[in-house]
């Protein structure tokens, strides 16, 4: 099987620091599978950065160990790197080792990076670079999902129209894009009798109590918002005329971030009972899903791409109540190791405004992604129907725990993933080995997210759909409701007040079609209101009756 040789510094690969990010996570469980699994006889690792050799001693020690022969290279051995015939870089930033190879030849060694949060700016620049760059059919960019694959390919595409719009090139070659999933270390997870009762007894849990699950990040802005979850487990408590739990388990790096984050979630199910974790701990983490009996989590933020903890909840046997968004659809199978819910965004078209203000930096990238992932509906309704059936139902979550515990195995365990990234190794080596010795109207760096990302959601708002209210409203409790600090963001540009006041009184009357509502409304305003309808609904004020197919 073929090597390469590892960029090496402790960060991207260190999932011990403190709120650690899902790429460290992802990066430490690459490296430990690699020195695990990897299929060679030597390790080469390039220390680019100059980091202390005690550091990355330290750092290989604790995932090791390591029972091969070593190959160190210094900052300044980029030359030797063909001594391994590749290099693997953890990020998507391949340009400047592009460049740097060309000095030496572009037949020296193959390149490959890997996609983690795409939606960054320094990044969209560094993947909008490799159209430039001088990489060749020897190189990969590694995407993680077909759904992330999928909006690297719409960012690169307009690149590439920019381009010959621009500068009438007609060749112009693409950058070869490969979905290989993330991993994880299967048996790291599992289930225990025993720890189930002592987290629930811990966590004062009745043992017959349904409880549900949520592993990650707090933030409101760049993760998920945790709205649509309460909601749907407000309506499940409701159905079930019992008690229903939530354990949270993860934080925030900012204090306020997570302190948002809770009280937007206990805003949203006052009736549910809220239990943290109480630590971000690797060793709580493999512990608390023990305590659980489903878990949930309905992300509809562009910063994802994978997702690695429905394969974790899977891994241990869970079954899983996950949005159909982004890597989750490429990981639980609906009806099998749980339940995708159905997910609808904006028409591409609809984000120009964000774009233009986050490319202007007039926006941070947490107010863009923030923004965009509020005209993300995620449907309240399927979820706490597929709530209500696990929580009722002990068989069928053990039938698809069990589905999902197999699948985890058969092909997220990194047992499994390495010998993918070595096949695709072997195939650039090849490719090398044969070549010939070498000596739009929107900023297609920053298009608008919901063309980009328009293969998350299950489908986009037509015009033909319908619009329901929820329930009625007494006069401005609607818009009320939706100027909460968590729900409403100056950067989003939602309706006013009283366009929700008057949408929810025309409504009031009657259920309208999406087109019927916009009609009414000034030609300069209907943009916003047509995807502020998606974020009225995502908040439980409207239903939309939409068709939307399954994937």
């Amino acid at each position: 099987m073929s090597n390469v040789a590892i960029q090496l510094n402790t960060e991207p690969y260190d999932a011990s620091i403190p709120r650690p990010m899902g790429r460290n996570s992802a990066g430490e469980g690459f490296l430990r599978g690699f020195l695990k699994y990897a299929d060679v006889e030597r390790f080469h690792f390039w220390n680019a950065f100059d980091q202390d050799q005690a550091e990355l001693d330290a750092l290989l020690d604790r995932l090791g160990p390591l029972d091969r022969p070593v190959n160190w290279l210094g900052k300044a051995d980029r030359h030797r790197l063909a001594e391994a015939g590749g290099l693997y870089i953890p990020t998507p930033e391949m340009k400047t080792e592009a460049w740097a190879r060309r000095a030496i030849g572009g037949h020296a060694y193959s390149l490959t990076g890997v996609t983690h949060t795409i939606a960054e700016t320094y990044i969209m620049d560094e993947i909008a670079a490799l159209l430039l760059a001088p990489l060749e059919p020897w190189d990969a960019l590694i995407c993680t999902s077909d759904p992330g694959r999928r909006a690297v390919e719409a960012l690169l595409e307009g690149v590439a129209g920019y381009v010959h719009e621009r500068f009438g090139a007609t060749r112009i070659p693409p950058a070869q894009l490969v979905t290989i999933p993330l991993g994880i270390h299967t048996g790291d997870f599992h289930r225990d009798p025993g720890v189930r009762r002592r987290w629930r007894e811990r966590l004062g849990i009745p043992d017959d109590a349904p409880v549900a699950l949520h592993l990650g990040r707090f933030s409101v802005k760049t993760k998920m918002h945790p709205g649509p979850m309460g909601l749907a487990l407000q309506e499940s408590a409701q159905r079930l005329g019992r008690p229903v739990y939530w354990i949270m388990f993860g934080g925030a790096r900012k204090t306020e971030d997570e302190e948002a984050f809770l009280a937007a979630a206990a805003a949203a199910c006052p009736d549910v009972r809220i239990r943290l974790a109480g630590d971000t701990l690797a060793a709580t983490r493999d512990e608390i899903v023990s305590a659980a009996d489903v878990f949930l989590s309905l992300s509809d933020n562009v910063q994802e791409t994978f997702g690695l903890t429905p394969v974790e909840a899977m891994a241990a046997g869970l079954p899983c109540v996950v949005s159909d968004w982004d890597g989750y659809r490429d990981t639980v199978r609906h009806g099998v190791d749980g339940f995708r819910i159905r997910t609808l965004g904006p028409r591409p078209g609809l984000g120009a405004d964000l774009a233009y203000g986050y490319a202007l930096r007039m926006m941070g990238y947490e107010a863009y992604a923030g923004a965009a992932a509020l005209f993300t509906a995620v449907d309240v309704g399927d979820a706490a129907e597929a709530l209500t059936t696990l929580f009722a139902d002990p068989a069928l979550r053990q039938r698809m725990g069990a589905a999902g515990q197999a699948r985890a195995r058969e092909v997220f365990d990194w047992r499994v993933v390495i010998p993918q990234y070595q096949a695709l190794w072997a195939e650039l080596a090849r490719r090398r080995a044969a070549a010939s010795i070498q000596p739009p109207t929107e900023n297609p760096y920053r298009p608008d997210p919901f063309r980009m990302f328009a293969a998350y959601p299950s489908t986009t708002l037509s015009t033909d759909d319908e619009v329901v209210l929820s329930r009625p409203f007494a006069e401005g409790e609607a818009a009320a409701l939706l100027d909460l600090p968590a729900v409403r963001q100056t950067a989003a540009r939602l309706p006013t007040p009283d366009e929700v006041e008057a949408l929810t009184a025309a409504l009031a009357l009657a259920p309208r079609s999406v087109g019927e509502l916009l009609a009414e409304a000034p030609p300069e305003r209907r943009a916003f209101l047509e995807r502020g309808l998606l974020w009225m609904a995502k908040f439980g004020i409207l239903r939309l009756r939409v068709t939307m197919p399954r994937t």
